[in-house]
């Protein structure tokens, strides 16, 4: 949901912003996408990139505890209002993808939505996410993808070189996800494409999915 990276975390007028884009996304139908996202989990989760806790909802109650990672002050103390009315047990702390607080081999599962897109080093923190994975464990997405046609990638690879990191917090709209998480060392497993809104443009695709670490 927001860059989180060596760089300094602090984005004032982005975290004044997304919570009403998120409003107006899950209003869209992406909240069904985020419950499609958590569900299944079971017990000890970490959320990278938490936000202000717009997911903490959606977690099935078998998941023992959420360990949320969000490095933006505004949206941290908004996430643990929205921790405070989960039906799960959800601690908010501040952190960055490159350095997850956590031991080696320690939660079940790791949950990126709408993160990768924002991060200058995504092959770091898939790292750190296979680092605190149990082997056993999951990463859970639900991210932005690269475009299906030659021309609207090259569309996206031009606004991501110029104006849209800077107006979206750092975010991306055309990288190839799937490509980065197999690199990381994962093997993806069912996937589904979709796009969001339905009408075609470079800011409407989207993978949701899940991957376990590769042997």
């Amino acid at each position: 949901m927001t860059a989180m990276a060596k760089t300094n975390p602090r984005r004032p007028v982005f975290g004044r912003m997304y919570p009403k884009v998120a409003r107006a996304m899950d209003e869209g139908g992406l909240a069904e996408r985020r419950r499609e996202l958590l569900a299944g989990l079971t017990g000890e989760v970490i959320e990278v990139g938490a936000g202000h806790g717009v997911n903490f909802a959606h977690y099935p109650a078998e998941v023992a505890r959420v360990l949320a990672v969000e490095p933006e002050p505004r949206l941290r103390e908004q996430a643990r209002t929205a921790a405070a009315g989960a039906a799960v047990a959800v601690e908010v702390v501040p952190g960055l993808a490159d350095r997850l607080p956590l031991a080696d081999h320690s939660v079940d599962a790791v949950v990126f939505c709408l993160v990768l897109c924002s991060l200058p080093d995504v092959g770091t923190a898939l790292a750190e996410a296979r680092r605190v994975l149990k082997p056993d464990g999951q990463v859970r997405f639900l991210e932005r993808g690269r475009a299906d046609t030659r021309g609207l990638a090259r569309v996206q690879a031009l606004l991501d070189a110029t104006v849209w990191p800077r107006l979206a917090g750092g975010c991306h709209t055309g990288r190839d996800t799937l490509a980065e998480i197999e690199q990381a060392g994962f093997t993806v497993g069912d996937v589904e494409r979709f796009l969001f809104p339905r009408a075609r443009t470079p800011f409407s695709f989207y993978v949701l999915g899940a991957a376990t670490p590769r042997v």
